[in-house]
């Protein structure tokens, strides 16, 4: 990671000095519930569960997921020195052609992570199980696009440096013992959920342990959140997606490095792996209550507006249909990568989405092209259009 407005964060290269490994035990996290962790508990129960009960037009959910979702890309990335201000992320992610130049190595690093999040969205609807190979194929879009095949760990030793004065500030575990390490934690997952031990809780301690293990040579903190944003998503906790965690952790950032730095001893095998992880977690769900409750309040705020009334044709169609519905209040037409955006798909199924639409009859293909295919409403849905506008 480099510097970011002159501050000093870390920086992380590949070394040739050698750990001191030791026998490596079951992965047993060491924390406590304070007080303070049980009630930042509690004040995310509270939020979720007011947003889950306030209703929203969807086209007004989709306006507050794609704002959390460029925000969570772009702050991400910038946690790792990204160079594009928010705008120019905005543009990156719209497809626009913003002036980048000489940051064009930023700007697919902003695509890929939005690409990654939507993987992530897509995974945890499906509920599909958090797996090694899952980690692969999500670290592989992360640093190399959606096509990328899925990244091996690491085969040689890393070292993260303070960027200011090269001082080595965490010396990660020898490559020989990443794969268990990974496995351990895998398995710790599988046997938190099966006892019921609370989500944003697991979230916390799997983005510790992973960004501990440092399993690649690069983008361990970018899979690190999404990790995070996956577990919480597949549990029940993705809260519409109104959410960016990643902008809080950018906010301040000698924040996140000191609390993810649970022991003052740089070397894995000096004390990190045993390392008591309360404050880690005091910080992280304090965070996280914090995030819900903006997000609750945001939700609660545009529910007490006089919103417009959908009309019965567009009520008949599902949930998924009357969220690209309301991608028309911005746009004439649309392609299949603002359905794979607004529903969290892959482009393949959106494209399904969009032929299965088409054939009911509220689409029509406006662009037949395979590259620039383009939908536009059918003349009969055309005229709801200026519903669409809260008052």
């Amino acid at each position: 990671m480099a510097g970011i407005d002159g501050k000093s964060v870390i920086i992380v290269e590949k070394t040739g000095e050698i750990n001191m490994p030791r026998k490596i035990p079951c992965w047993q996290p060491r924390y406590t519930i304070t007080p303070a962790i049980a009630r930042f508990l509690m004040e995310i129960e509270a939020a979720k569960a007011i947003v889950g009960h306030t209703p929203l037009p969807p086209w007004v959910e989709n306006r507050l997921r794609e704002k959390a979702r460029v925000r969570a890309s772009h702050y991400s990335t910038y946690i790792e020195g990204n160079r594009l201000t928010l705008e120019e992320a905005e543009n990156v992610i719209r497809g626009k052609e913003p002036s980048i130049r000489g940051k064009e190595h930023d700007a697919w690093e902003v695509r890929n992570y939005w690409n990654a999040l939507l993987r992530v969205e897509e995974w945890a609807s499906q509920k599909v199980p958090l797996t090694e190979e899952l980690i692969w194929k999500l670290h592989a879009v992360v640093m190399r696009g959606r096509r990328a095949k899925p990244t091996p760990y690491r085969d040689g030793q890393n070292v993260i440096r303070d960027a200011a004065t090269g001082a080595i500030a965490y010396l990660p575990p020898e490559a020989k013992d990443v794969p268990v390490l990974m496995s351990e934690m895998i398995a710790w997952i599988r046997k938190a959920e099966k006892e019921n031990l609370p989500v944003p809780l697991i979230a916390a301690l799997v983005h510790y342990q992973f960004v501990t293990i440092h399993p690649f040579y690069d983008g361990n903190g970018r899979t690190a959140r999404l990790l995070a944003t996956f577990i919480l998503h597949k549990g029940g906790y993705g809260l519409n997606g109104f959410f960016s965690l990643e902008e809080q952790h950018a906010r301040d950032l000698g924040a996140y490095y000191r609390a993810i730095a649970v022991h003052p001893h740089h070397n894995y095998y000096m004390g990190r792996a045993e390392a008591e992880l309360t404050p880690w977690l005091e910080y992280f769900l304090e965070l996280m209550a914090k995030v819900f409750t903006e997000a609750k309040d945001e939700a609660v705020k545009l529910a007490e507006r006089e919103m417009p009334v959908e009309p019965e044709q567009v009520r008949l169609l599902d949930r998924r249909a009357r969220i690209v519905f309301g991608l028309f209040a911005a746009k004439k037409t649309i392609g299949t990568k603002d359905v794979a955006a607004a529903l969290g798909l892959s482009e393949r199924m959106a494209r399904e989405l969009l032929r299965e639409w088409t054939e009911q009859g509220w689409l029509v293909l406006r662009n037949p092209s395979k590259k620039g295919r383009q939908y536009a409403l059918a003349e009969d849905y055309r005229q709801f259009i200026g519903n669409l506008t809260a008052k």
